[in-house]
């Protein structure tokens, strides 16, 4: 269970808001990539893993070009995350360098817009496995800079873990009541976003893919201006009060 007693009031709601922001956008392109490029997912590398061992046993899956599209950028934008991210702070609500790291993970997701748009929201296949790459690169990135918070039970791009969490939470009631709303709200959010991708798919598709852009940013924006690093001193003056 995490300590959210040194976490000021204020700056623990606005990342919560932003975890479940970035969790909204997540779902959206989930929907959108699984719906509109092959049955591939961009975020949810389970079941990418899935679908590749279904391909791999001969079973009718996704093409397997599609899913290492996927994987690959997946993991390559955990990787250069990583590296943007740096080593953990102790105390830390929110760090510069995960703004950064998520503020960089909008250029790729801006080349999305490009192409979806100039192929008129119908990708051909070769299209679809760049587009896949474009977007399983910031969801990447989104992952390892959300992880480097260490906030138990929430990674914004996959659901497992935060059920996992909650329901053992409602067997043992281990966690604080603000700990179980924010899990509970990651899940909502998930579903918002996969439902509201979905729906913009469905009867606007050229402007689906807007959706977890403008969201992106506006998480970027309001992490640069609302979430400036809190000091761990501060943090101890807070844990004294």
């Amino acid at each position: 269970m995490s300590n959210t007693n040194t976490i000021p009031a204020g700056k623990q709601r606005t990342r919560d808001f932003l975890l479940d922001l970035l969790t909204v956008s997540s779902g959206a392109i989930d929907a959108i990539s699984f719906l509109a490029l092959g049955k591939v997912f961009s975020a949810f590398m389970t079941g990418n893993i899935a679908f590749l061992g279904l391909r791999l046993a001969g079973a009718s899956a996704p093409e397997t070009i599609a899913i290492l599209s996927s994987m690959v950028a997946f993991a390559l934008g955990v990787f250069i995350s990583v590296k943007i991210v740096g080593p953990s702070k102790d105390g830390a609500i929110w760090t510069q360098r995960v703004t950064i790291s998520l503020a960089v993970s909008l250029i790729p997701h801006a080349f999305f817009q490009i192409v979806w748009f100039a192929s008129g929201g119908q990708p051909s296949f070769d299209t679809s496995c760049v587009l896949l790459a474009l977007w399983a690169f910031p969801m990447g990135m989104q992952s390892a800079a959300i992880r480097s918070l260490h906030v138990d039970g929430v990674f914004t791009t996959a659901a497992t873990a935060t059920i996992i969490f909650l329901v053992g939470d409602l067997a043992s009631w281990s966690s604080t009541v603000a700990e179980r709303r924010r899990l509970a709200h990651v899940l909502l959010s998930l579903f918002i976003g996969a439902t509201a991708g979905g729906s913009l798919l469905v009867h606007t598709p050229i402007y689906a893919p807007l959706l977890p852009f403008i969201l992106t940013i506006g998480a970027v924006l309001t992490a640069a201006t609302a979430m400036r690093e809190t000091p761990v001193t501060e943090l101890a003056k807070v844990a004294d009060t």
